[in-house]
């Protein structure tokens, strides 16, 4: 990496955070990772703004109670962009039934920008 690891470790541990929210703290944690015209995009959503990006959050959750984001490998990043893996984990029984990589652009304080997201599994009628 070209740039301190722990500007993009910080931000996406912060982007997990608020995808990991509950109801009560989702808008609170979007707020803490996204600026506030931070976008996040991936196959099947296009939010923009902390308001959208939440209920994005909360229809995930909606869709896969019982569930949380895990990252699956480490943060890469240079210059404001940073990549990672994911997978949405059952706490149930450990499955993953959802994965994917994300890539996010950073501002100067190392809050989002934006997210673009790749859906690498995705069960049928997701």
């Amino acid at each position: 990496m070209s740039a301190p690891t722990t500007r993009f470790e910080d931000a996406v541990t912060r982007c997990f955070q608020a995808w990991n929210a509950g109801p009560d703290t989702v808008a609170q944690a979007v707020a803490a990772a996204w600026t506030n015209d931070g976008s996040y995009t991936d196959p099947l959503a296009d939010a923009r703004g902390h308001e959208q990006i939440a209920a994005v959050i909360a229809a995930v959750h909606e869709q896969f109670p019982g569930f949380v984001f895990r990252p699956s490998g480490a943060v890469d990043g240079h210059h404001d962009t940073a990549r990672f893996s994911w997978e949405l984990v059952s706490e149930a029984d450990g499955s993953a039934p959802v994965a994917g990589a994300d890539v996010v652009t950073l501002d100067a304080e190392g809050r989002i920008r934006a997210v673009l997201g790749f859906l690498d599994r995705v069960p049928a009628g997701a």
